[in-house]
């Protein structure tokens, strides 16, 4: 009985160096694997690309991937934003901004059911992105904005944490631009407000000039009372025309949207709108997905423009006009 014990122990002794050993290789070739998935460059496969529809129909596939990897690595940074940022990026331009070209009469149904899926993304990806942010600075769910906790947690931050601050900050305000009576997030904004605020001191060019165009719709969207200030949109559009060398279209489209509409400004919106129609998507490579993006946004607008101006007919208005 002795000797059957022996043996088994010798077994047991020789089998749990390979298990434990087995692990170890198998938790180095996941971080490895999400190092390679999320290191420099990473993105440059979607947001040089050419097609949208490839790129829309490969993202979601893309993300249950990244999904699986940070199941399997939860505390790797790199996953954690990556997986994060994805889900923001495909909601922006694959779901909320179809959505928002849909006539709102005649579409009101489906264009009402993806902009609710596109802040169910938005809120998936702001969760990911905040657990990243509470493993990164520990205590940062419970800091607040109007007793010094969050500025004091900040103070650490690099110029590393930008992007996931950028992206924090975004998948919040984009869900609650789909819905401005949801007060739980809209009591965020002030926290949002020092998140980007640190993000811009610590790195004003990220993302070619990415937080200046978040500014531009902030600035000119939100009330005076939760931050709104109208000539700072304006100061903020045109330091993002100046990073990107007038080469993004977005910040034109910006500023058609949020800051010509609402003062009923056609001549302005509508050069806006040409401006970014000039834009060659392949001068800069890094932003032609974005450009492309941007760019059909433009040409809708101009197309329907009778939604924004009260004062222009509906359709057949176009041949009135020079553009």
């Amino acid at each position: 009985m002795n000797a059957k014990k022996n043996v088994a122990l010798g077994a047991l002794c020789l089998i749990i160096p390979f298990f434990v050993s087995s692990c170890s290789i198998n938790r180095m070739a996941i971080n490895a694997v999400s190092n390679a998935l999320t290191g420099t460059g990473s993105a440059d496969v979607f947001t040089t690309d050419s097609d949208p529809e490839l790129v829309g129909a490969a993202l979601p596939f893309a993300i249950k991937m990244y999904e699986t990897l940070l199941s399997q690595n939860p505390n790797h940074q790199g996953l954690l934003l990556t997986t994060g940022s994805l889900f923001v990026m495909y909601a922006n331009a694959f779901v909320q901004g179809p959505a928002e070209l849909l006539d709102p009469i005649d579409f009101f149904h489906e264009r009402s059911e993806a902009l609710d899926r596109a802040k169910r993304l938005y809120l998936r990806g702001h969760a990911i992105l905040n657990s990243a942010l509470e493993k990164r600075f520990p205590g940062f769910s419970d800091s607040r904005a109007d007793d010094g906790t969050l500025e004091n947690l900040l103070r650490r931050a690099r110029r590393t944490d930008v992007p996931l601050l950028y992206w924090a900050v975004a998948s919040g305000l984009a869900a609650y631009s789909i819905n401005v009576f949801d007060f739980v997030l809209g009591a965020s904004i002030p926290k949002w407000r020092i998140m980007m605020a640190r993000a811009y001191e610590l790195y004003p060019d990220f993302s070619n000039g990415a937080i200046n165009e978040f500014y531009i719709l902030f600035y000119a969207s939100m009330p005076p009372h939760m931050g709104g200030d109208p000539a700072q949109a304006q100061v903020h559009f045109r330091r993002a025309v100046e990073k990107t060398n007038g080469l993004a279209a977005g910040p034109f489209v910006s500023y058609a949207r949020v800051i010509s509409v609402p003062a009923q400004d056609f001549d302005t919106f509508s050069e806006k709108l040409q401006r970014a129609l000039a834009i060659d998507v392949d001068e800069d490579p890094s932003m032609r997905l974005v450009n492309i993006l941007a760019q059909r946004r433009a040409r809708n607008m101009l197309d329907h423009a009778y939604r924004y101006f009260s004062f222009l007919p509906f359709g057949g208005w176009e041949d009135d006009f020079d553009w």
